[in-house]
């Protein structure tokens, strides 16, 4: 089978095309026959080595398709059954292995596109706006990075749930498409100057929740118009970030501004430890959390944002895309 493998951790040129043995499922594992994959700002982590592996590998972990082949104690699914996850082992490949517990069936509505670019970053979203803190009718709430993956889930999400949205992001264009999620204003991320405009648009109240997928000098600067009472809500760092001996938010501003902060990463659930990752969200919210984004999707109540669909060749090209932030939505490698 084809596959991309990383031999040697590095830049884009380290990803090289090969030829592998096609995988067998072991007890509990499904083989699934790649359609659609979603393109990750993981992926670069591991790539580069900052997130350690053995070499060699075949990159990725979120993959839409169709069941190839299962192993044995698997009961809840069946060959030829449409299905998405974000716990493959090696998901840019033409078939990748993958927990059956970790795979959910995706609905004849939900085309495999769809549901590769939703899975993983709508599941961050959810998880931010609905379970670190319950948004309500009529909270504000800020989405740093709003025309990201995450971040465009995550505006929807806010706006259907009665909440004030409010995003930044680094262009005229990405802040038109917020805009265009329901986002009721639009601000520039790159200005390092918001505040003001976020005060102003709570009418000095602040914002109830941050999320918060960039970090640095923006996390710094959404402080002052932090709500009190409200929550901070860390889910990426995609900017500048201060080292890991130098707190970027210290006690002492959490207490001064009378808010609180939380943190998420939604990259692997429990099950992926040959991954070498750790759970981060409970199994039974998680379960919960993917049958209640798929729901949504099949009903049309949010719509996946697939910026670009690029053939399997062009995976170098969108992960440097993703470095300089040059996306919009998600981009999803077609694997047909």
């Amino acid at each position: 089978m084809h596959a991309i493998e990383v031999a040697e951790t590095g830049g884009p040129e380290v990803l090289t095309y090969v030829e592998k043995t096609q995988p067998s499922p072991g007890p509990g594992e499904v083989l699934i026959k790649a359609e659609a994959i979603g393109v990750n700002f993981l992926d670069t982590y591991f790539r580069s080595g900052k997130y350690p592996r053995e070499v060699p590998f075949i990159i990725g972990n979120e993959v839409a398709g169709t069941v190839e082949a299962m192993g044995d104690d698997v009961a809840a699914l069946s060959v030829g059954d449409r299905v998405v996850t974000a716990q493959a082992n090696g998901a840019y490949a033409d078939y990748a292995l993958a927990p059956a517990d970790f795979c959910a069936y995706v609905p004849d509505s939900v085309s495999a596109d769809a549901a590769a670019a939703a899975l993983l970053k709508g599941m961050t979203a959810h998880y931010l706006i609905k379970s670190t803190y319950p948004v309500q009718e009529g909270d504000a709430v800020l989405v740093h990075a709003g025309a990201g993956g995450v971040g465009s889930a995550a505006v929807q999400l806010g706006v259907a749930s009665g909440a004030r949205v409010i995003a930044t992001a680094g262009s005229e264009e990405k802040r038109a498409f917020c805009r265009t999620l329901g986002a009721e204003l639009a601000l520039d991320s790159r200005s390092g100057e918001f505040a003001g405009a976020l005060l102003e648009a709570t009418q000095g109240a602040g914002v109830d929740v941050v999320c918060d997928l960039v970090g640095g000098a923006t996390t710094l600067a959404t402080l002052p118009a932090m709500a009190r009472g409200g929550r901070l809500v860390m889910a990426g760092f995609s900017g500048d970030i201060a080292a890991e001996d130098t707190p970027l938010v210290t006690p002492r501003a959490i207490l001064f501004g009378n808010f609180s902060l939380g943190g998420v990463m939604l990259a692997y659930r429990d099950g992926a430890t040959k991954l070498g990752a750790v759970n981060l969200l409970p199994r039974a919210l998680g379960d919960s959390i993917q049958a209640e984004l798929l729901r949504l999707l099949g009903a049309r109540r949010i719509r996946p944002i697939v910026g670009r669909v690029a053939p399997y060749t062009e995976l170098p090209a969108e992960l440097e895309r993703l470095e300089s932030r040059a996306t919009l939505g998600r981009s999803v490698l077609d694997w047909r």
